[in-house]
């Protein structure tokens, strides 16, 4: 059933509670290594002299960024030694991405880059494989640390932290260096690193539902144990543990959503598909029209970056207030259409305000379907998998648009940046049409009101007998099928 609105005072009120707050300090410790192994990097390479040629493979960094897949399931399910047993198994690997951040930093503002470059890069790698991962754990830890129904203000907050850890390690660490040097840049932000650290410290690890003890007994493990009684004990084990952090957890999703999986993963690959395949055309566009550099950062990276936290407050408002279902599909719409304000733009020439305009709609948008989709994200991760599913999930929501998005400079060459934009913009009509229909057929996105239980169970009951096929229900220990 639809849940009717609630007041405005009561949605705002959500920004207040502690989970939410706390993934405001999380995202911005999140946001702060981000730029500092990317253009801030090359900056500080082109300002030390180091060739053209080298300053392109660092982008190569960002790969363990896109791979993150690979080691999720060691960060769910391998308790760190002595440190996991202080802080639990969400805070002690977070913990630990933060110190290799903060290693990292610090050993790039000890070295001359033209003299030391793969030292440089060695650092690089080293504070990027610490940001991906603690990426992993965030993402588990806003999951597991609150109900469904603050997620999406918890998603919220999280961008807005995020956004301003990326103006730190961007414009901020550029002032820096201009007025004292590279190296005091990096030792700032190696600092900065300690408000994560301290927020890990002082909040609380959040409960899981199910140990790795209990999904040791899934009956895809058992099986593999009668039939592997006669192996080597340590190929039992390795099988027990691939089985249980890999083979189960996409298991998991397939047997709770049933055939609905493979539209949700299509759903999952295309929802952002048009803003992503658009953004490396943004600054040529820009630059083409005779905007001044200044310009462009000023509208771009710093009213765009304000734009971007309104529509991530927005966002998460809307979706407490409205709920999950109609806010994809305003979100989807909202992404595909504000690329129309680029066709605007490229057919207007070097306006000012219309630059405005176009920044304003393009970050209003992004923000709000952001937030949107990343606590639609986690409804969709089961509390006992966090790690892995949500990596899957967030790993497979940028790569078509990527992919595609490589191919953006041979359309613009060829059909100009008008056309190119109004492309863009009917690839995002079919994240439109699937968003809708598929908030027809998940009601839970619909009934995850603060406190209403009933509504949570009622929703989970109708997708029951919807399979009418015995599976199970999307509950696991009492929990409504909507809060995972």
């Amino acid at each position: 059933m639809q849940r009717k609105p609630r007041d405005w005072l009561t949605s705002l009120r959500v920004y207040l509670r502690a989970p939410v707050v706390t993934l405001l300090f999380l995202g911005f410790s999140a946001g702060l290594p981000y730029l500092l192994v990317f253009s801030t990097l090359t900056a500080w390479l082109e300002d030390s002299g180091v060739e053209v040629a080298a300053i392109g493979f660092f982008s190569w960094v960002g790969l363990l960024y896109s791979i993150k897949l690979f080691w999720a399931p060691i960060v769910d399910r391998v308790r760190l030694p002595l440190i996991g047993r202080w802080l639990g198994q969400r805070r002690s690997w977070m913990l630990l991405g933060q110190t290799l951040i903060a290693a990292g930093l610090l050993g790039l503002s000890g070295l001359d880059p033209a003299g030391h470059l793969p030292l440089v890069a060695a650092f690089a790698l080293l504070t990027a494989f610490g940001a991906a991962t603690q990426d992993i754990v965030i993402d588990a830890y806003r999951i597991e640390s609150g109900e469904a129904a603050i997620q999406a203000a918890m998603a919220s907050t999280y961008i807005i932290g995020y956004r301003i850890g990326i103006v730190m390690a961007g414009a901020g660490a550029l002032y820096i260096a201009d007025a004292a040097s590279w190296a005091v840049a990096y030792l700032s932000m190696a600092a900065l690193v300690g408000i994560g650290m301290v927020t890990v410290l002082v909040r609380p690890e959040p409960p899981r539902p199910q140990s790795l003890t209990v999904v040791l007994f899934h009956p895809r493990v058992k099986r593999f144990l009668r039939r592997s009684a006669n192996r080597p004990g340590w190929q039992r084990q390795t099988g027990v543990w691939l089985i249980a952090a890999i083979v189960c957890p996409i298991g998991d999703f397939f047997q709770r959503y049933g055939r609905l999986a493979l539209w949700l993963l299509v759903f999952i690959g295309i929802y952002r598909i048009s803003d992503i395949s658009m953004a490396a055309m943004a600054n040529p566009l820009y630059l083409s029209l005779g905007f001044t550099k200044s310009d462009i950062a000023s509208v771009t990276k710093v009213f765009g970056v304000l734009m971007t936290i309104g529509g991530g407050v927005l966002g998460g408002l809307l979706v407490v207030r409205y709920g999950l279902g109609r806010m994809l599909i305003v979100g989807a719409l909202a992404v595909a259409l504000t690329n129309l304000l680029f066709v605007l733009l490229a057919t207007g020439g070097d306006s000012l305000p219309l630059l405005i305009v176009a920044i304003t709609g393009d970050n209003l948008a992004n923000g709000l379907a952001s937030t949107v989709f990343i606590a639609f994200l986690s409804s969709l991760t089961s509390r006992t998998y966090t790690a892995t599913q949500y990596a899957l999930f967030s790993s497979l929501m940028t790569l078509p648009g990527k992919f595609i998005g490589g191919f953006s400079g041979v359309v613009v060459a060829d059909v100009g940046y008008a056309s190119f934009f109004g492309i863009v913009c009917l690839l995002g009509l079919p994240a439109v049409a699937l968003a809708w229909w598929l908030s027809r057929r998940l009601p839970t996105l619909d009934t995850n009101s603060e406190g209403d239980e009933a509504a949570n169970e009622a929703g989970a009951a109708s997708k029951t007998q919807a399979r009418g096929n015995g599976q199970e229900s999307g509950r696991e220990d009492g929990e409504p099928a909507s809060t995972r």
